[in-house]
C-alpha cells in the first residue's frame, strides 16, 4: 500500500478483567474506528469454520484442536492467532478505517509480526498503545462476576441494581457468563498474561511506539475520559 491510511491504530493491553474490551467498544464509536477483538475473531473461526485447517508458514493447523486449546485456559499457538488477526487487519486496511484492538498482540511473537503490517498501512505515528494495571485481587473479582450480552459481545458490568439483569441493555439479547471465567482457568491466564504477554510493554517501548500507562482500578467513565484526552492530545 504506496498512500498510508492516516486512521488511528490503538491497541490495549493488559491482564484478563482489566477492562480493555469495554474500553475499546467505547473507544471505537468515540473515534469511528473497527474493533478487532481477538477472542471474537477465535470464536467465530471455531463457529463458522470448525471442520477448516490451516496451512501457516508450513505448518498445518486444525481449527478443532485449537479450540480444545482455547477452552483450556491456554493462548492458542502464535502463529494461529496472528493468521486471524492479519487477515482482519487486511480487510479492514482495504476499508481505510482505523483500529482498535483490545486482546491482541498477547504474545511477543505476534507483537514482532503484526506490528510492522500496522506501521506499514497507517504509520508508527497514528499507533497508541495503553498498557492498563491492576492487582490480580480485584481482577479475580471482576472475572467471576463478568458476563455479556450474546449478541454483540458488550461487557455487562456488576454494579448494584444490575446483578439480576438477564439481557442486554443496549440489544436485548440474553447476557452469558464465558466459558473461560472460571476459577480454576482464571489462575492458568493470569500466569499466561504475566509469562507471554507483559514483554510487549517493553517490545513497544523498544520501537519508540506511543505507551501510556493507565490505572484500571477506577470507574470506567474515568479511564476513558483519560484515554481520550491522550487521543485528543489534551492534558491528562
Amino acid at each position: 500500500m504506496r498512500n498510508k491510511i492516516n486512521q488511528k491504530v490503538i491497541i490495549f493491553i493488559g491482564p484478563p478483567g482489566s477492562g480493555k474490551g469495554l474500553q475499546a467498544n467505547l473507544v471505537a464509536e468515540k473515534f469511528n474506528l473497527y474493533h478487532i477483538e481477538t477472542s471474537e475473531l477465535l470464536e467465530r473461526c471455531f463457529s463458522e469454520e470448525k471442520e477448516k485447517t490451516f496451512k501457516i508458514d508450513g505448518k498445518r493447523y486444525q481449527v478443532k484442536e485449537i479450540e480444545k486449546i482455547w477452552k483450556s485456559g491456554k493462548l492458542c499457538p502464535p502463529p494461529f492467532v496472528v493468521f486471524l488477526v492479519k487477515r482482519k487487519i487486511k480487510e479492514i486496511a482495504q476499508q481505510k478505517k482505523g483500529i482498535v484492538f483490545s486482546a491482541s498482540p498477547r504474545t511477543l511473537y505476534e507483537g514482532e509480526k503484526i506490528t510492522p503490517l500496522l506501521e506499514r498501512f497507517f504509520s508508527k505515528k497514528n499507533i497508541f498503545v495503553f498498557y492498563f494495571e491492576c492487582p490480580k485481587s480485584v481482577l479475580k473479582k471482576r472475572l467471576l462476576s463478568r458476563r455479556i450480552c450474546s449478541l454483540l459481545r458488550h461487557p455487562i458490568l456488576n454494579l448494584k441494581g444490575m446483578e439480576k439483569l438477564k439481557r442486554c441493555p443496549l440489544d436485548g439479547s440474553l447476557l452469558i457468563k464465558r466459558k473461560i471465567d472460571k476459577p480454576e482457568i482464571l489462575d492458568k491466564r493470569f500466569e499466561e498474561f504475566k509469562e507471554k504477554t507483559l514483554p510487549l510493554v517493553d517490545f513497544f517501548e523498544k520501537r519508540k511506539i506511543k505507551l501510556f500507562k493507565i490505572d484500571a482500578r477506577p470507574l470506567p467513565e474515568k479511564i476513558f475520559k483519560k484515554i481520550e484526552k491522550i487521543l485528543t492530545n489534551e492534558p491528562c
